[in-house]
C-alpha cells in the first residue's frame, strides 16, 4: 500500500493513527477525556517526540472547526487574562522538551496524564462541590500549567477542563472558552514544534491533512454524543481507558 510505504508505517501503526485522529476530533467537540487517550496511544506508535507533532497537526485541524462550531459562547476576558502566563508556560515546555531525550519524553507525557487523570478523579469525586474562586492565582496558576502540559505532552485539557468546571463555568461557555483557548495555545506551539524540536516535517503534515476527513467525522459525532450520552458514565470510562494506556506507555518506555 502507497501510504504504508510513503509513511513508513506498519498497518497497526496506520490504524493507531486512524484511531488517534478520530479521538481527535471527539475530543474537540467537548469529549476532552478522549484526548487523553489518543495522547498514549500514539506516542506508544510514533515515539513520544514525533507524536506531539502529529497530534498538535491534528489539533488545530480539530480546533477549527471546533471554533467554528463554538465560538459565540467564548469568555474572551478570561481568555486574554489566561494567555499570558500560558506563553511562559509554552516557552518552559519548548526548553524542557529540548533537554530531554526521547524515552524522557515518554515518561514525561505518562506522568502528565497521570497527573491530569488524579485531577479528572478529584473533580468527578466532588462533583457539585468542586468550586474555586474566581482569583488572579488560580487563574495564573492555570494559564502557566495548561502551557507547560500542552507543550511538553498536549495534555492540557483536563486542567483546564477542571479550571472550567471548578470556577462554575456553564456548559455553552466552557465549551467555547477551550475551543478558543486552545486554538491559540496550539498556534503558538507550532514554530516550536516546526523549528526547534522539529517534530513537524513535510510528512507530518501530508499525513494530518490526508487525515483531516477523519478529525471532522470525529468531531461531528462528538457534537451529537455531547446532546444525547450520559456525560458521568461518559467519563469513568474514558478515566479507566487513559489509564490503561498511560501504565502502557510506562511500560513500553
Amino acid at each position: 500500500m502507497f501510504i504504508l510505504n510513503y509513511f513508513d508505517l506498519t498497518i497497526v501503526q496506520l490504524v493507531s493513527i486512524i484511531i488517534v485522529a478520530i479521538l481527535c476530533g471527539l475530543g474537540k467537540s467537548g469529549l476532552s477525556g478522549l484526548i487523553m487517550l489518543a495522547i498514549p496511544i500514539l506516542a506508544s506508535t510514533l515515539g513520544a517526540r514525533q507524536s506531539t507533532g502529529v497530534l498538535l497537526l491534528f489539533f488545530i485541524i480539530g480546533d477549527i472547526f471546533a471554533v467554528k462550531e463554538y465560538r459565540k459562547h467564548a469568555d474572551w476576558k478570561r481568555i486574554i487574562r489566561l494567555l499570558p502566563p500560558a506563553a511562559i508556560g509554552i516557552i518552559l515546555g519548548g526548553i524542557t522538551g529540548g533537554l530531554i531525550n526521547d524515552y524522557q519524553f515518554k515518561i514525561a507525557i505518562a506522568i502528565l496524564v497521570l497527573i491530569c487523570l488524579v485531577l479528572m478523579i478529584y473533580q468527578q469525586y466532588k462533583g457539585a462541590d468542586f468550586k474555586a474562586p474566581h482569583s488572579p492565582a488560580l487563574i495564573y496558576t492555570t494559564g502557566a500549567a495548561s502551557g507547560f502540559t500542552s507543550m511538553v505532552g498536549n495534555a492540557a485539557g483536563p486542567i483546564f477542563s477542571v479550571y472550567l468546571l471548578a470556577t462554575g463555568t456553564i456548559k455553552s461557555s466552557f465549551l467555547g472558552t477551550a475551543a478558543v483557548f486552545f486554538m491559540i495555545i496550539n498556534l503558538l506551539k507550532l514554530p516550536v514544534q516546526l523549528f526547534i524540536w522539529r517534530s513537524i516535517g513535510i510528512q507530518e503534515i501530508i499525513l494530518a491533512l490526508l487525515l483531516t476527513p477523519l478529525v471532522f467525522v470525529g468531531l461531528k459525532a462528538g457534537v451529537w454524543i455531547m446532546k444525547r450520552i450520559n456525560e458521568k458514565a461518559f467519563k469513568y470510562l474514558i478515566i479507566i481507558m487513559t489509564a490503561f494506556a498511560a501504565i502502557r506507555l510506562f511500560i513500553q518506555a
